[in-house]
């Protein structure tokens, strides 16, 4: 049967080896068969640069091309972790680089994709945060600097992440759903597929009198979150490793 499958939030590192097998499963069993992969974001926990000589990303990368080989094409949108990745591990890993948002046509439906950090517009200091590392010049001046400064200055940003948002209320790093209903509205789309919160879930939604939806991937802490979208059915699907 004909089908496309989303995957988010794997957050691939070399201190999570099962993570990255199941990866690998995942790849071999579900993915190869599947008409197109869309990876939503934070495939990997960190990224300060496709210069990065790190052995896991040649890893990934070769798997990825891999599949592709084999006939299912493959998408990436970036997430809050990996919003550094570039076209040249793009170019080594065969996949193509999406916008922030993207629609989709999928066999007759009109469906968003994205990681899902725009949409948690009450966490204000995130999304502050989120505009100044945006910012081209502020990315370029950082990827200008020495491979050993920059892993400095995101170990330090990750615990400073961390420490954050263990003081935050749970349901301010959530979507806000006014921005949910304002960018589907805006979008024209009554699905929508998202990462980011690690909230695996499926909310029936009503836009402007009309049935919608919203399906948020599951995070791959200790087993496998994806999306499958068929001419018939949409379905959160969470698997072992």
């Amino acid at each position: 049967m004909s089908h496309t499958l989303f995957i988010a939030d794997l957050h691939l590192c070399a201190e999570e080896p099962a993570i990255t097998a199941g990866f690998h499963a995942f790849l071999r069993r579900e993915a190869l068969h599947a008409d197109a992969l869309y990876i939503l974001g934070d495939l990997f926990e960190a990224w300060i640069g496709d210069d990065d000589p790190d052995p896991l990303h040649a890893e990934i990368a070769a798997a990825l091309r891999e599949l592709q080989q084999h006939g299912t094409p493959c998408y990436f949108i970036h997430g809050n972790r990996d919003f550094l990745l570039g076209k040249r591990f793009a170019r080594s890993s065969g996949f193509s680089l999406l916008p922030e948002e993207q629609v989709l046509e999928l066999y007759g439906r009109r469906m968003l994709i994205m990681h899902g950090d725009t949409l948690c517009t009450d966490d204000e200091g995130y999304q502050r945060f989120r505009r100044k590392v945006h910012q081209p010049w502020l990315q370029r001046l950082f990827l200008a600097l020495p491979l050993f400064v920059r892993q400095r200055i995101a170990m330090r940003m990750r615990a400073g992440s961390k420490q954050a948002n263990s003081s935050k209320d749970v349901a301010i790093m959530d979507v806000n759903p006014a921005a949910v209903i304002q960018t589907m509205t805006r979008q024209q789309v009554h699905c929508l597929i998202h990462g980011h919160t690690h909230r695996p879930a499926v909310h029936k939604l009503d836009i402007n009198g009309q049935p919608a939806e919203r399906l948020v991937l599951g995070a791959w802490h200790t087993e496998g979150s994806m999306i499958r979208v068929t001419p018939s059915a949409t379905e959160l699907i969470i698997f072992p490793f």
